[in-house]
């Protein structure tokens, strides 16, 4: 086991993905090493943004990475293992899970969970990363004015063990990256895409030309979002390129 073979806990933190990088600044951590607490008073989200968490009732993860089988060209592999790893747990114990491109995973409509992969790269090694992980389990009220968080025990009803649930998602995270290592990429991109948000439905996106109609139809190597138009063509973007629109 890589993922959750060492783990490193503390009551609570600013964040997980910011303590994980101090860390590395005066030592080497063991590969796959996974540095949890029960609150983070500076949880940090995409571009940014905030991540709002009770304490003691998520599931607020990093974990240390040193993938230098892959370019960081290729970097996007990285996002969609951990994804992947996610919707895999999730799983176990619902449906209608996926993932609105590039890293936010989806129940049905609302957000379960969210994302931050932070690189270090030198020339064409990746040096580490920190891939960190905000996934809601127990939380049954959100405050911060989000648009549409949702938590396992709203979805299910039922209250989870959250070691119990730290130990499945860590195993089901530790299966995705070896199949990186294994360099199945193929496997990864084909579940990645299939498991994309809306994927092939028609669906309201803005982008700096305005609004259009479009199908979501998959990435490309370097993780750029491929959307279909009504006359056959395919656009691509970028983060933060195009905005879908709110389909409720």
């Amino acid at each position: 086991m890589i993922i959750g073979s060492n783990l490193m806990y503390s009551e609570n933190l600013p964040s997980t993905n910011s303590h994980a990088a101090s860390l590395l600044r005066n030592r080497e951590l063991p590969e796959g090493c996974v540095i949890y607490t029960n609150y983070q008073s500076a949880g940090r989200g995409q571009a940014g943004n905030s991540w709002e968490s009770e304490e003691n009732k998520n599931l607020l993860i990093s974990i240390i990475l040193y993938p230098n089988m892959i370019n960081p060209a290729d970097q996007f592999q990285l996002s969609m293992v951990i994804s992947l790893g996610i919707c895999d747990f999730l799983q176990h114990h619902t449906d209608g899970i996926s993932i609105k491109w590039p890293n936010d995973i989806y129940v049905n409509d609302d957000k379960i969970a969210g994302i931050l992969i932070e690189n270090s790269i030198m020339g064409d090694i990746i040096e580490h990363t920190i891939a960190g992980i905000g996934l809601n389990i127990n939380q049954l009220r959100f405050i911060s004015g989000a648009p549409n968080p949702v938590s396992l025990s709203i979805i299910t009803g039922v209250n989870y063990d959250l070691q119990h649930c730290l130990m499945q998602l860590t195993s089901d995270l530790d299966k995705r990256y070896k199949c990186l290592i294994s360099g199945d990429s193929d496997k990864i991109k084909s579940d990645y895409v299939s498991c994309l948000y809306r994927r092939n439905q028609l669906s309201n996106f803005r982008d700096e030309n305005g609004l259009f109609t479009g199908c979501i139809s998959g990435v490309s190597n370097e993780g750029r979002l491929k959307i279909e138009l009504k006359d056959g063509s395919i656009k691509e973007y970028s983060f933060k390129e195009i905005e879908l629109l709110h389909m409720r």
